[in-house]
């Protein structure tokens, strides 16, 4: 076992001395070969931060993976007065500690130049981890905030904008205009996303309908609150029939329960980004083989010049095996350090805030760490690169006659 340890570290030791005689000639094939790793490593690494981007993005539009949407009417489009009592019954019955009333209706507020209608979302407090909101300023709803006379609203940074950007701590307020005229109090800011222009608002749901009941009326453009609840993927499905079957048991056949998951994996398969990842994969790939070839040239090269050397060494006993395994291991240390150094380059453009936010585009909160199976392939392709270079060489090197070499 030492011996062959003895003999593996003398190897390596002595392919290293071997590169940098010929640092020269390997230079450029070696610059491809990194540049190559560097692309395929990149690909991976960026894939991991594109993903998560995508998985967030879906999350604040459908929820965390599972996520149910339960929508209740009565077949004349009323909305049934016992629902409350039910929803409550079913979070109890089945331990379920994430769960939201959702009222999708519109708030006028009154602006310094002027009063608008704005987007408003009536919820409960578990919808911000059910959606991944996070705020710029201030901070999420909390129980507390269901005392409060004056409602807690959560703006999104239009809004905030539009009222001047004041300090949360001074407790700016905004005044809700209609039937009954109600100051607010902005206890946050949330980003706005790209695409949004106008500026929108969250509220708690029990504040929303002590000031705006719920429409009822069908041919009005806001109806009654959907439920929302976000449960274990496993158990996702025998949720659905269970809930179903007991909210429409409860009501009736007069009522019309709709119960489905709508969270990114109900329609998302696969990785989006596969086609991306394979189309650089193969460019890599490409340039990689390029390099490889570029260093079997240099090595056949670099050989006939050591023929004298390698009938010498042959001749006071080293092995074929010995040979095959000294001229193989120089291709593939050679590879390896530029494959490093391409991984290295990797990491610093993946983890770069500059290509985090191009990626991101403001919407990633958990960057993911550089992933250790991209670093690991990396040097895995630069590795095998190496071996099949030396292949053809060390191939070479053992059908070497001793006396010929000698005589060369």
């Amino acid at each position: 076992m030492k011996r062959a340890a003895s003999n593996l570290v003398g190897s390596v030791i002595e392919a290293w001395q071997e590169v940098r005689i010929h640092k020269t000639r390997v230079m450029l094939s070696l610059i491809g070969v990194a540049v190559a790793v560097c692309a395929i490593t990149t690909v991976v690494g960026l894939g991991a931060v594109a993903q998560q981007a995508t998985l967030e993005s879906s999350e604040r539009s459908g929820g965390r993976a599972a996520s149910l949407s339960l929508f209740v009417s009565m077949n004349d489009g009323s909305t049934p007065t016992e629902m409350t009592e039910i929803w409550r019954t079913a979070l109890e019955r089945y331990q379920i500690d994430y769960a939201s009333r959702v009222i999708n209706t519109s708030q006028t507020v009154q602006f310094a130049d002027g009063a608008v209608p704005v987007q408003t979302l009536g919820i409960d407090p578990p919808y911000g981890t059910m959606h991944r909101i996070t705020l710029e300023k201030g901070v999420w709803f909390t129980d507390d905030d269901q005392a409060r006379l004056a409602p807690a609203v959560l703006v999104n940074s239009i809004f905030w904008d539009r009222l001047g950007r004041p300090d949360l701590r001074t407790h700016p307020t905004a005044t809700l205009v209609g039937e009954r005229t109600t100051t607010a109090v902005v206890t946050g800011v949330y980003p706005a996303l790209s695409w949004e222009t106008e500026p929108a608002m969250y509220m708690l749901a029990d504040a929303l309908t002590a000031i705006t009941p719920v429409v009822t009326d069908p041919n009005q453009q806001f109806g009654p609150p959907s439920y929302e609840l976000w449960v274990p993927v496993d158990v996702s499905e025998q949720l659905v029939t269970a809930l179903q079957r007991d909210v429409q048991g409860a009501l009736g056949s007069e009522a019309s329960v709709q119960l489905n998951r709508q969270d990114f994996g109900a329609y998302m398969d696969g990785d989006p980004y596969l086609s991306l990842k394979l189309t650089v994969g193969a460019i890599a790939g490409l340039v990689l083989l390029l390099g490889a070839l570029g260093l079997v040239n240099i090595a056949l090269v670099t050989l006939k010049q050591r023929i004298r050397e390698i009938g010498i060494r042959r001749s006071f006993g080293a092995t074929a095996a010995r040979v095959f395994f000294a001229v193989m291991m120089e291709s593939v240390v050679a590879t390896v350090v530029a494959g490093i150094v391409g991984v290295i380059a990797a990491v610093l453009i993946v983890k770069s805030p500059i290509v985090e936010n191009f990626i991101s585009q403001g919407q990633v909160t958990d960057f993911p760490p550089f992933p250790v199976e991209a670093a690991i392939f990396g040097l895995v392709c630069a590795t095998v690169v190496g071996a099949l270079a030396g292949l053809i060489p060390a191939l070479v090197a053992v059908r070497v006659k001793v006396i010929d070499a000698i005589r060369y």
